[in-house]
């Protein structure tokens, strides 16, 4: 999958995805993350104001009062930086399918309300392409499931990204969806548990080596690149080494950060995150007017559920076991994928 990120070089000019993460510290206030949380908002609103105490980059308020980006004394909106993700997709498919993509259906996040919506048409329209619909993400978790050909039911749309947490309640029945409630939290991700490892790693560097790296972009940008793959490994291993020759310039010249992390240290390290996932699907649920084992099933979305710690969390609010039959990180584009073959008339939802 492609990161939804965008960096702007010196010269002005954008690189989208990968090669924009790899720049996440080293150009911090040139690379745009989370846009989508900018959407339709306006530059006032509560949503905005409290997450520009926490993003890197410069929020501005447009001349209308919407919410736009400033980049290296440009203000670009949103959609803008929207469609350059969408453009970049549009030609990974392209290349994929070895034909022109000219249509899509984009998903987004439930609790969207119609200017949020509507912004999301916009940065699709500026990328070229032409939206057949606007899905909301719980609802193509579940169509990627197959659940809309199952019978009636409620499930749990469990969706813990790289940046925020989201619960859905939605209720299924004859195959039609409806979302009842949903919750979350703005500043709870996958992020926000690979900075309490980068922490970590800084104060073994600093005990070690007496050396503080914390404020050197270069040094930081490996540390979070190896935070993420050692959490990404010891979701599936016990213990993980970490290896990163010349961290640093000391007294005696080059040091290097070598040392072993285990789950039950990372899992301790992000007690307190775990601990958070409990209130937002506690709000959902008494929305919905539902106890836990009113819940049918339980599905994962998002790279972070891939966590063991988390999915046993899961468990422990929900008194059940998730489903994990899609893999997490793709589920919401398959699901998206699955509306458009129903839309197209490729695939009947019965």
């Amino acid at each position: 999958t492609t990161p939804s990120m965008v960096s702007w070089n010196k010269d002005g000019e954008a690189v989208v995805g990968a090669a924009a993460k790899r720049q996440m510290v080293t150009n911090a206030t040139h690379t745009v993350f989370g846009v989508k949380r900018l959407l339709g908002r306006k530059f006032d609103s509560r949503e905005v104001t409290t997450l520009r105490e926490t993003l890197p980059y410069q929020v501005t308020p447009a001349s209308n009062g919407d919410a736009w980006v400033e980049i290296r004394d440009h203000a670009i909106s949103p959609q803008e930086i929207a469609a350059l993700v969408l453009e970049k997709m549009k030609v990974i498919a392209e290349e994929f399918l070895g034909e022109r993509v000219d249509e899509a259906i984009i998903t987004v996040p439930a609790y969207f309300d119609e200017m949020q919506r509507q912004a999301t048409r916009d940065a699709g329209t500026i990328a070229g392409l032409q939206v057949r619909a606007i899905l909301n993400e719980p609802t193509a978790a579940a169509l990627a499931y197959g659940l809309h050909q199952q019978k009636n039911q409620r499930i749990a749309v469990f969706d813990l990204g790289g940046g925020t947490f989201d619960i859905s309640i939605l209720s299924i029945e004859s195959g039609v969806f409806e979302v009842l409630a949903t919750s979350g939290d703005n500043s709870l991700g996958g992020d926000d548990f690979d900075a309490l490892l980068i922490k970590h790693l800084c104060s073994i560097f600093a005990r070690e080596h007496n050396i503080d790296v914390r404020h050197d972009a270069v040094a930081l940008q490996r540390l979070k690149e190896a935070a993420e793959r050692a959490k990404i490994e010891l979701s599936s291993a016990l213990v993980t080494d970490i290896n990163l020759p010349f961290l640093a310039v000391g007294a005696g010249g080059p040091v290097h950060l070598q040392c072993e992390v285990k789950r039950a240290q990372l899992e301790s390290l992000c007690a307190d995150l775990l601990a958070r996932l409990l209130g937002p699907c506690e709000k959902a649920l008494a929305a919905a007017c539902m106890k836990p084992t009113d819940v049918d099933q339980v599905v994962l979305v998002g790279g972070m559920t891939r966590m063991p710690a988390v999915q046993v969390r899961v468990q422990q609010i929900f008194g059940k076991a998730p489903s994990k039959g899609v893999t997490p990180d793709e589920i919401v584009a398959a699901g998206a994928a699955t509306q458009s073959a129903i839309v197209a008339g490729e695939l009947t939802e019965a």
